[in-house]
């Protein structure tokens, strides 16, 4: 057991990759990891292993025992653990998206909504230096009105292990777009201020994972073939927000493209583009001092550990009492938005929110 500066005993739910990742960050920021649940046994001997704590089959045992839960499960379940520990007031942070599907995250947002407990969903990448800097130099007006964001998560070849829960849609609730997208639209939507959302236009396609045989120069996990793929491995779609500022989003787990993580934010009086990977930032514009001409100015800075910036801020807002609405709230207008491209796609047609 760790020592713990805020005095909050901490717990995590799915003891897999994510779950040691971030238990790998809260020692690192001293908080007080006394134990974690997992409905697989090798997953709870290999955590128990590890970290010395005690753990648990059961989620209801845990919750016993903690003031906060970090909840890293497939999609499916986050709901069933989200809203027990609402109910109890713990502290919740729940890793993106907010679930598989709609109904369920409304579910979720209902529930949050009735707790004391503070709530922060894990759209780590917001705290990147880079994606930091863009929005202070659009809040202190220096881009002037942002009009539009293009918005790209596109691997090369990056799909998850065929037959793992990411390429099954009754647990992930769909493939890249949900899983690669859900944190491209929350960047655009952040940076716009999260405008409200009318329109959504959009396309899902499946071209690589439901291939008997490919190339796969990345996929983790073992690959039990296309039998085990229903989900989307790439999607093109444009949302159109209520005061016409719009998002173009492209996401992929796979492609015969190179990579892209650039996104381009684009203002009346200004854009910065910038790489979401790899840290590099610009900020364009013109200037009529002296001949008229453009500039093209190239910020260094140092990239950080996103998720540990995200764990500091959810604990520093425990510690001050805030209860974080805004973020179950953004996370669901997140999740009706993918839930609207994947009707746009089964449709044909655009979809209509009421923001």
């Amino acid at each position: 057991m760790t020592t713990n500066k805020y005095g909050i005993r901490t717990g995590i739910v799915g003891l897999g990759n994510i779950g040691q990742f971030h238990a790998e960050r809260l020692i690192e920021l001293g908080v007080t990891l006394v134990g974690g649940m997992d409905v697989a046994a090798e997953a709870r001997k290999r955590f128990a292993r590890r970290y010395d704590v005690d753990v648990y089959d059961d989620h209801r045992a845990l919750y016993d025992t903690v003031d906060a839960v970090i909840i890293t499960t497939p999609n499916k379940y986050h709901e069933e653990y989200a809203v027990d520990a609402f109910e109890r007031d713990l502290h919740v942070l729940l890793e993106k998206p907010l679930a598989h599907s709609i109904d369920s995250a409304r579910r979720i947002a209902d529930a949050s909504m009735t707790s004391d407990a503070h709530c922060t969903v894990g759209f780590n990448n917001r705290f990147a230096n880079t994606v930091q800097i863009v929005k202070n130099r659009i809040d202190r007006g220096d881009l002037g009105e942002v009009t539009h964001v293009e918005a790209n998560y596109v691997r090369r070849r990056g799909i998850p292990g065929r037959g793992s829960w990411f390429t099954r849609r009754q647990i992930a609730g769909g493939g890249a777009l949900i899983d690669l997208g859900v944190h491209a639209i929350d960047l655009a939507l952040y940076l716009l201020g999260y405008p409200d959302t009318q329109e959504v236009n959009g396309v899902t396609r499946s071209e690589f994972g439901s291939r008997e045989e490919y190339a796969y120069l990345e996929m983790w996990a073992d690959d039990s073939g296309p039998g085990g793929f229903d989900v989307d491995d790439s999607a093109s779609a444009f949302v159109r927000c209520a005061d016409d500022e719009t998002i173009s989003l492209e996401v992929a787990w796979a492609t015969n493209r190179p990579a892209n993580h650039e996104f381009v934010v684009r203002g009346t009086d200004a854009a910065a583009t910038f790489d979401l990977l790899e840290g590099t930032l610009s900020f364009h514009s013109a200037s009529s001092v002296g001949p008229s001409h453009l500039e093209d100015t190239t910020v260094e800075t140092n990239q950080n550990d996103t998720h540990t910036d995200e764990l500091r801020a959810f604990f520093d807002g425990i510690a001050d009492g805030r209860s974080d609405r805004d973020s179950v709230e953004q996370a669901l207008a997140v999740q009706e938005i993918i839930d609207a491209v994947y009707r746009s796609n089964d449709e044909g047609r655009t979809i209509t929110l009421d923001g």
